[in-house]
């Protein structure tokens, strides 16, 4: 065996390249973590949660939009059947997200895959989508989204726990703004991915019918009932 080989290689300059370029890809989305995470954060410790028990959480369950609803139905005794019916019904996106994810992932193994589907957030999905259709590839840069992956999960994890040590010292975040965050980071992230109005129908029927249905319906129905809407309207409409 010769000294070259007998050494570890150092990573690639690519895969360092790569890495990085994930990273800075993501820190406009960090920053727009931060904001809700405090939010969620302070809201935890307000139905009682300690300040270790919310990273906790958030750590596991790596989705914020069901984080949310499980802090808005939390009470003491908590309804468990009742936060996990609504907490499965909001992530449920991630069932299509991942199908759509999938043709990107091809090229790696079962055990390649699911670690790096843990990690996939709304955003971490969007951007790695975006990026393979920016570079005309149908192969998922791992590195890249590694990074994306590392800025997001541990951006959110620390500042929920950051919102929760904090919270009770400076009160109702919401007053500031904050959780307006979260609706701004969906707007940037459909600005990443419009193709023009000839495309934007299931986005249009999907917000019609979840509106209707937020109005009508308790709970988080109009969570399903707008993907469903949107995922019948895009087979339509691609059929055309």
């Amino acid at each position: 065996m010769t000294e070259s080989n007998s050494r570890s290689e150092p990573p690639s300059p690519n895969t360092k390249a790569e890495f990085l370029r994930g990273i800075k890809t993501s820190l406009p989305m960090t920053l727009g973590f931060i904001p809700f995470a405090l939010v969620l954060g302070a809201q935890a410790v307000q139905k009682g949660f300690t300040v270790l028990q919310v990273p906790l959480m958030t750590g596991v369950n790596f989705a914020g939009g069901s984080e949310f609803t499980a802090i808005s139905l939390w009470t003491s005794p908590p309804h468990l059947l009742l936060i996990v019916a609504m907490t499965f019904l909001v992530n449920s996106r991630h069932i299509i997200m991942g199908a759509a994810f999938v043709p990107f992932m091809r090229h790696l193994s079962k055990k390649q895959s699911l670690p790096l589907l843990f990690f996939m957030c709304d955003e971490a999905w969007a951007i790695g989508i975006t990026d393979c259709q920016q570079r005309k590839s149908m192969q998922l840069s791992v590195p890249f989204y590694i990074g994306v992956a590392a800025c997001l999960y541990g951006s959110w994890v620390i500042f929920t726990g950051i919102g929760a040590a904090v919270g009770p010292l400076i009160g109702d975040v919401e007053q500031y703004g904050f959780d307006m965050a979260f609706t701004a980071v969906f707007l940037v992230l459909l600005k990443g991915m419009w193709r023009g109005l000839s495309h934007c129908w299931p986005w249009f029927v999907s917000l019609v019918v979840a509106g209707i249905l937020y109005h009508l319906l308790p709970g988080a129905w109009y969570v399903a009932g707008g993907t469903l809407a949107g995922i019948l309207a895009a087979l339509i409409w691609g059929k055309r």
